[in-house]
């Protein structure tokens, strides 16, 4: 490694998975009152993929999780570390990464979860490359997965229409000093917008009870004024500080990988940023919003059809409840 590089991790592997069946706009029409042309006007969404009524979580980790070790050339037996980012594990406790690590075949690393929402994957990001960074562990495998539809009031338009379930999965090594690897982090939360995306109900606050699922607060909620408000704002902040701490420009990027959670956010990020929306990433019309899986979907997505390659310099952001957001910058 040169003298004047610091010690970096970098992505060797990506994996995604997506359920197979696909609920389209015109499914919707006839279970709420919606329209294909009201969704897509307002979110750029056609479809998203629904998991089977027998698949959880940590079975969508696994597929993305098996396709990036396979990718990067390695075996669950090498792995060090497991950090899942999802808000819906298969179990409150224990961690969705306790179920991922059992069905790797693999004991004793440790295996967590994060909780940041949509940020979940960036969140778990930063943390393996920290780990790496220190020496402490050489792979990382960092999943983003989410079951949405199992926590969506299927009768408010708001939000039903907006999340789709998947998985995506990277695996984190040492750079080899090729200047390629993680350039930086950045980790966010205002919690003054706690309540304008979240789950009412189930945690010690408020218990669920037969009368708060009957009002559904066992489920999303969202102000979406209020999201939007921050969103563009926050995401274009983020995004810059990772490039301004990596001493690079916007026109050092070659892609966008955004988490996929409204074309008219992804179109004013582009513009604050001033990188074409074309160098995007975007696939917000076939999956929706997988929250923490979006990113590292999209990101798998590109990879394997060639759109991203070794040596591109990679932006990611997103934004979710807490309010959280991240961003990150690798070239990958």
């Amino acid at each position: 490694m040169p003298a004047d590089e610091t010690p970096r991790s970098r992505i060797v592997g990506t994996g995604a998975y997506a359920p197979e069946r696909v609920l389209t706009n015109f499914d919707l029409e006839k279970m709420v009152d919606t329209s294909d042309q009201w969704i897509r006007e307002r979110t750029g969404i056609t479809e998203r993929r629904i998991a089977r009524t027998d698949e959880t979580t940590s079975d969508m980790a696994l597929v993305a999780a098996r396709r990036a070790l396979e990718a990067a050339g390695l075996e669950p037996k090498d792995l060090d570390m497991i950090v899942v980012g999802t808000i819906t594990g298969d179990m409150p406790m224990p961690a969705c990464a306790a179920f991922l690590q059992r069905k790797l075949g693999i004991t004793d690393i440790p295996a967590f979860d994060v909780s940041a929402a949509c940020a979940g994957f960036l969140y778990g990001l930063s943390i393996g490359d920290q780990f790496i960074r220190s020496g402490m562990h050489r792979y990382v495998l960092v999943v983003g997965a989410e079951l949405l539809s199992r926590i969506l009031d299927w009768e408010d338009r708001t939000t039903c229409v907006l999340f789709g379930d998947g998985a995506g999965a990277a695996v984190l090594g040492p750079a080899n000093g090729d200047g390629r690897g993680v350039l930086s982090t950045k980790l966010y939360t205002d919690s003054t917008l706690v309540e304008s995306l979240c789950i009412p109900a189930g945690g010690s606050k408020e218990r669920i009870t037969p009368a708060s699922m009957a009002e559904k607060r066992d489920k999303v909620f969202m102000n979406g004024q209020d999201i939007f408000k921050v969103a563009v704002k926050n995401l274009t902040r983020a995004s810059a500080s990772a490039l301004s701490e990596a001493g690079l420009s916007a026109h050092d990027v070659r892609w966008v990988v955004p988490h996929q959670a409204n074309m008219r956010i992804l179109s004013q990020v582009a513009q604050r940023l001033d990188i074409p929306l074309d160098r995007f990433v975007i696939n917000i019309d076939r999956y929706g919003n997988t929250s923490s899986a979006s990113i590292p979907i999209a990101l798998d997505e590109a990879v394997r059809d060639g759109r991203i390659k070794p040596g591109d310099t990679v932006l990611m952001c997103a934004l979710g409840g807490g309010i959280s957001w991240a961003s990150a910058l690798v070239r990958v």
